[in-house]
């Protein structure tokens, strides 16, 4: 059962994922570059449907992009646990010892 379950889980993620896509591939290059984030929001969907699944997943990318609005600052705002948040740490290790200009240190 728990197997099976598993599997539907991984299916429904892959159709999320499926369902960005498109729209970066769509509708995004017609809207041009506007997410005031980094990572972009549909990239941040995509990263957190594959680390945290289908459901939390999806629930993290809906706050994210409730956040993403005319009246917010933006920034670096990574995925917990993924690969985004490994990009911000590793950059905050060398961000000190090469510049000090404003870079994914603030994750």
């Amino acid at each position: 059962m728990k197997t099976w379950l598993n599997g539907v889980r991984w299916l429904l993620g892959q159709c999320l994922v499926i369902m960005v896509r498109i729209y970066q591939y769509t509708l995004s290059p017609l809207l041009g570059p506007r997410c005031r984030f980094w990572p972009s929001c549909s990239s941040y969907a995509i990263e957190a449907i594959q680390v945290h699944g289908p459901f939390k997943g999806s629930w993290m990318a809906m706050k994210r992009i409730l956040k993403c609005h005319p009246g917010s600052s933006g920034g670096m705002d990574p995925v917990p646990g993924g690969r985004s948040e490994a990009l911000c740490r590793e950059d905050e290790g060398h961000a000190g010892a090469v510049d000090h200009h404003r870079s994914r240190r603030d994750c």
